[in-house]
Formats: C-alpha cells, structure tokens, sequence
C-alpha cells in the first residue's frame, strides 16, 4: 500500500482513460466501485462529472484517495468516499447516472453479483461500465510467482486475478439486464529496468493478497526469495491484457 501510487499510478491512470475515453461524464453522478486511490474518480471529475462516489473495501485505499480529493480542493459536494464490499452496495436501486468498476471486477469471486449491483443502483438509461484482467494479463508474473513461491502454502486457492475473455464480460452485462453490451480488449507489455523492478511493481499492484495464507514470519522470506526469482531470470516484461465492458439500463436517456 505504502508504494502503490509510486510504482502503479501511471498504469492506472492509462488505464482510467482508456475506459472512460467514450463515456460522456458531463453533469452525471457517478459511482467508482473498488475505486482505490482515485485514478478512475479523479479522471471523472476531470471529464465534469457533478459528483462521485468513490468506494472501497479498504478504508487505506480510501484514506489516500481522500487526502488526493483534499490536496485538489474537490469539497463533499463534488466527490464522497465510502467503504463498501462490490457485492453487496449500500445504496437503493437507481442512485447514480453511471456505475464503473476499473480492475477491481477481476479480484472478485462473485463478478456476476458484482456487476448485478452495478446494474441494480444505476438509474433507467444510465451506464454501467466494467473494466477487468484479460486472459493474458501479468501472465509472466503469476508464471514467475507460481514456480518461485512455496507450494503447501497456496495449495486449494488461487494466485493470480480471475480472467475473463471479451465473451464472457459481455455475458456478465445481459444477465445483469443490461442493453447495448460492448467490449474493447486492449493489449500491452511494460518494460522494467530489472527483474526486482517488475517484481515490486507487480507486488505492489496486486497487493500480493495471497501472502494473507502465510504464517507472518514466512512471508518476507517468501517475497525476497521470488524476488531473487525474477531477478535470476530475467523477468523483466509483463503484458497488460485489459477488456472493458459497457452497457446501458433500460429506460429513458442514454450515455455513451
């Protein structure tokens, strides 16, 4: 957490404005699920948003978005911050003109709750809009990760995020009841200056959550050990495979 910004900030902002490049913020309330330190959240302000929401189940995450909020002068009129789980919103049906979740769809385990919960609080003619981990994404990192880490620790559960293809995310939106389903896949390798590099930036973007499973005092050594996993062979590229998804609650009105 305390890097996250400093190593992951570039990529997620690249990622925000891929997804929100053909959505119309102008004058909407907006909702940003899994939102974090506010890549997505602060690009909607840009694009004019009237308000956001920005959720998450970390109030850490939320902590550091909201100094952000402070620090660019953003009051509670324009953008709020609340803990929440993605499964289970606290708000009543058709609170917000557009729902977004960013990377956040690929680390749950129940994407089709969560996308249903998207749907379910976005107003009649609103849009809900997806963005998750594609079939390719980190894949030399979750490879390196895997070989390097102590098996009996991870044995029964997964390391790397839940894939999904462009199909299957736009299934996800028509059971949610949703209108108008699209997807965009977007493919690209990040280069690092040295394998300890790709290592902590990929630490620090997944949060290495599958460390919770290990007793305390095995984890440092487990992280240092496929640290120097990457380093002694050479891993040192990684591909973002990112899709998106969108689509529109029935009714009156319409987004892009």
């Amino acid at each position: 957490m305390t890097k996250y910004d400093a190593l992951c900030l570039d990529l997620q902002s690249r990622v925000a404005r891929l997804q929100l490049q053909s959505v119309d913020m102008r004058g909407k309330h907006v909702l940003d699920v899994g939102g974090g330190t506010g890549a997505l959240t602060f690009l909607a302000l840009e694009m004019g948003a009237a308000s956001v929401t920005c959720g998450d189940i970390s109030s850490r995450m939320l902590a550091a978005a909201k100094d952000k909020g402070d620090a660019q002068g953003y009051g509670p009129d324009r953008v709020t911050f609340r803990e929440l789980d993605a499964e289970s919103l606290p708000f009543p049906p058709e609170s917000f003109d557009i729902a977004l979740t960013g990377m956040t769809l690929g680390m749950l385990p129940r994407q089709q709750v969560a996308v249903s919960e998207l749907a379910r609080v976005t107003r009649r003619g609103g849009l809900v809009c997806v963005g998750t981990h594609g079939p390719e994404h980190y894949w030399e990192a979750v490879d390196a990760s895997l070989r390097a880490v102590d098996k009996r620790r991870i044995l029964g559960y997964r390391l790397e995020f839940w894939p999904r293809t462009d199909t299957e995310v736009e299934a996800m939106l028509i059971r949610a009841g949703l209108t108008d389903a699209r997807t965009t896949r977007v493919v690209w390798r990040n280069d690092f200056p040295s394998g300890a590099d790709a290592h902590d930036f990929f630490a620090a973007v997944s949060a290495m959550w599958w460390y919770a499973k290990f007793p305390p005092e095995d984890i440092a050594p487990q992280i240092d050990r496929t640290r120097r996993y990457f380093e002694d062979h050479g891993i040192k590229r990684l591909t973002d495979d990112v899709i998106f998804g969108y689509g529109q609650k029935r009714g009156r009105g319409a987004h892009a």
